[in-house]
């Protein structure tokens, strides 16, 4: 059975705490996350309210954070967490219904969301990535988000914000910079390699290495990112 306490023996583990009001819900992921050899649920909490003493408490290196909570929901809770506790991972636990609450969670910090259909080991692996530092948005969600850019100012600047946070500190080679600016024309890699005179598998290795840079592989946060790190005006 998987083992939650207060305190962890092994500093290598994840620290995961995990708010969701079903219990259903909280129990599946804790049963998920317990057989993973590098995690360890310090916490459960059935609401905001609850989850934010606990944060406070446990300080867990990550939270799986519901959005719909009584007594406070989960973008509350993540500002207030993130407030206190800035290292804090916080990926949000949603369903395609809820995609309304994107740009209040991304301006509230969090580093990604995870569809709750998501099967066991693409959750683990998830986890994994965002401590790493990686952004992590679903394809569906980042499409939809997309399609109301243009049509939502807000929106749009909520996103930048968040590629300009993660632009902190990056910086890009010549060669990565010409790929970059190549990339936000929506060249392909083979016409890419054809502009700059390189083979395909050389402008591959160079967008595989601006990926791990900024942090993501979702194009439509790399195009915003990548835009605000070159200083390309939209």
């Amino acid at each position: 059975m998987p083992r939650i306490d207060r305190y962890w023996g092994r500093c290598a583990l994840i620290r995961i705490m995990i708010a969701d009001d079903q219990t259903l819900m909280r129990d599946g992921l804790l049963t998920i996350l317990g057989l993973q050899d590098d995690m360890h649920v310090v916490g459960l909490a059935k609401d905001g309210e609850e989850a934010f003493r606990m944060a406070q408490a446990l300080a867990p290196q990550l939270v799986l954070m519901d959005i719909r909570m009584p007594v406070m929901n989960g973008i509350e809770c993540t500002k207030r967490i993130k407030a206190e506790l800035p290292d804090t991972v916080i990926l949000i636990l949603t369903t395609f219904d809820d995609d309304d609450y994107i740009i209040d969670a991304l301006a509230g910090g969090a580093a990604g969301f995870l569809l709750k259909d998501i099967p066991g080991e693409k959750l683990a692996q998830a986890i994994r990535d965002a401590v790493k530092g990686e952004f992590l948005l679903p394809s569906r969600i980042a499409a939809k988000l997309a399609s109301r850019l243009s049509g939502a100012n807000a929106a749009a600047q909520a996103l930048k914000g968040v590629a300009r946070v993660r632009t902190e500190g990056v910086k890009l080679s010549d060669k990565e910079s010409a790929v970059a600016r190549l990339m936000l024309e929506n060249r392909t890699n083979r016409e890419i390699a054809g502009t700059l005179y390189m083979s395909e598998g050389t402008v591959k290795n160079y967008v595989s290495s601006i990926y791990g840079k900024i942090g993501t592989n979702d194009r439509t946060l790399a195009v915003m990112t990548l835009k605000d790190l070159l200083g390309v005006e939209s």
